[in-house]
């Protein structure tokens, strides 16, 4: 499965349609009635018509267009990559990192937070794939809600005005007969006390326990960040993140800082509207996970609770925090929609390279702008970070960008904590791999090993793991421990989900029979 990320300007809000003017009050009593104004061309020898008010225009019909996209980083002025498609990467990929993007990759990768379509496309392998992309925005034409509204004009027309003067009549004697009436009952049950309620508990007053919703809100958007980041070209997007430690780190998507690494800027503002300058301690595109670090970080912080992202079921609650559109400190809820999803995913722009992740599904709306922030479990603790999502691939709000259809994607906490800890550390990222190059074509067989690699390499690295475990280019892969794995994709988003030096059964196909062999992971430093 394929994504892409997501970012976008906010729409204007509906303008409200002008208040009609009052009719006349019709008089009780008949009048006499005026002689109509001459027109200046009377017809000979006919009584003088009536001139008639000109009809007013009928005002433009709103146009509706239903939104759809991807989810991540909202750009302010840059229009998102709303399905871009990701490069072709050649059949037989590389063992080295980073594989190349899939080709034939729908329009619509799920985005950081946004995307949709599938296809994996070719390219290299095992454990060496990265992916990365800045936030997306999109300036679009306007929608139906800036439409103006206009009355529509009356008819000309004596009979019609006559029965529409006879109407107004009536309604209003019966209006002031309903008016005394009222007053009339008003006044004789005043002794008898008002038979409105009260509620006991109301606003602020209630008490919000920490199981539910507002709960788990209220505890976690103060350690939310929205991020600000703004490349040396002058363009950037907006994200989330959320606080990762007493030091001041702060946990995002790759994609949401990507703009900002070489010479940008960064900034993150809290609910309470403190806003502190940031700088990138490390990114991995791989894994679309980055670590930012706050300037004068406050003594107060408080890191959000990670949870087990291993121990999470179908059918969880979830909790997402975000900045979708641009719409800071934004709550939505859902559940886990599935696991262990294998996601290819990219920003949709001509040179980004793919991420890969092994992700929760889930159904709480996630869109431009969520990307990098936490989706948390019905008790506030982190399992996972907002990173794409599945779309269509019309924009809507006034805008080109799609958004949630229900689709959105996570990057599980126990990998990005794993590689949030290695940045904080280190700087740069570490990936495990198995040492081979595998086709990333869309299939249902299974990973195959390439019969060569990118640009003449050995498609199985010499003293690498797949190498000291028996494995050969042809080999067709389909089980990594227990999961089932389908496709290259699948396979180097399982891989990335074990550390270096994780042992892990491999099954696979050769000459049309099934063998098994024990493979331990090694080790890739850096996105390169």
């Amino acid at each position: 499965m394929s994504t892409e990320n997501e970012g976008t300007a906010v729409p204007p809000a509906p303008s409200a349609p002008p208040v009609p003017v009052d009719a006349p009050a019709a008089s009780a009593q008949p009048q006499p009635q005026p002689p109509a104004p001459h027109t200046s061309h009377p017809a000979p020898g006919s009584p003088e018509a009536p001139v008639s008010a000109p009809e007013a225009p009928a005002a433009p019909p709103a146009q509706a267009s239903a939104p759809v996209t991807q989810a991540h980083q909202a750009p302010r002025d840059q229009p998102a990559p709303q399905g871009g498609e990701v490069p072709h990467a050649p059949t037989a990929p590389d063992a080295a990192w980073p594989p190349p993007p899939p080709p034939g990759t729908p329009a619509q990768t799920p985005t950081y937070g946004a995307g949709g379509g599938d296809g994996f496309g070719h390219g290299n392998g095992f454990g060496d794939g990265s992916g990365h992309g800045p936030g997306e925005g999109a300036d679009g034409g306007a929608g139906g809600w800036g439409s103006s509204y206009q009355q529509p004009a009356p008819k000309p027309g004596r009979g019609r005005g006559g029965l529409v003067a006879g109407v107004l009549i009536a309604a209003l004697v019966a209006g002031g007969l309903g008016g005394g009436l009222g007053y009339t009952l008003a006044r004789n049950n005043d002794g008898n006390g008002s038979t409105t309620v009260s509620a006991s508990d109301t606003g602020g007053s209630v008490k919000r326990d920490a199981g539910t919703v507002a709960g788990v809100a209220a505890k976690a958007l103060p350690s939310t960040v929205t991020i600000q980041a703004e490349g040396s070209n002058g363009e950037g997007g907006t994200g989330t993140g959320f606080v990762f430690d007493k030091e001041g780190h702060i946990v995002t998507n790759n994609h949401v800082v990507a703009e900002a690494v070489d010479g940008g800027k960064l900034s993150a503002t809290f609910p309470n509207g403190k806003k502190y300058d940031a700088q990138v301690v490390g990114h991995a595109q791989g894994y679309d996970v980055a670590v930012i670090k706050l300037e004068n970080a406050p003594s107060d912080l408080n890191p959000l609770p990670l949870g087990d992202s291993d121990k999470v079921a179908v059918g969880d609650s979830t909790i997402a925090i975000g900045a979708p559109f641009g719409l800071s400190n934004t709550v939505t809820t859902g559940i886990i929609s599935a696991k262990n999803r294998p996601v290819a995913s990219s920003d949709g722009s001509a040179d980004s390279k793919a991420s890969y992740m092994s992700a929760l599904q889930t159904d709480a709306s996630i869109n431009p702008g969520n990307s990098g922030g936490p989706l948390l479990d019905a008790q506030g603790n982190v399992i996972g970070i907002n990173s794409a999502i599945q779309s269509t691939s019309n924009g809507g709000f006034g805008t080109g960008q799609a958004g949630s259809i229900g689709l959105g994607f996570a990057i599980p906490i126990n990998q990005a904590e794993f590689v949030a800890q290695q940045l904080i550390e280190n700087g740069k990222p570490v990936y495990a791999k198995i040492g081979a190059s595998v086709s990333l074509e869309e299939t249902t067989n299974g990973a195959k090993i390439t019969e060569q690699g990118v640009g003449g390499s050995d498609p199985v690295e010499k003293g690498g793991p797949a190498a000291d475990a028996g494995l050969k280019p042809g080999d067709v892969i389909t089980k990594l421990d227990d999961r089932v794995i389908d496709s290259g994709p699948t396979l180097i988003g399982e891989i990335w989900t074990h550390k270096p030096g994780d042992e892990v059964t491999v099954t696979y196909e050769r000459g049309g029979k099934q063998h098994t062999t024990e493979v331990t992971l090694g080790s890739k430093v850096g996105d390169d």
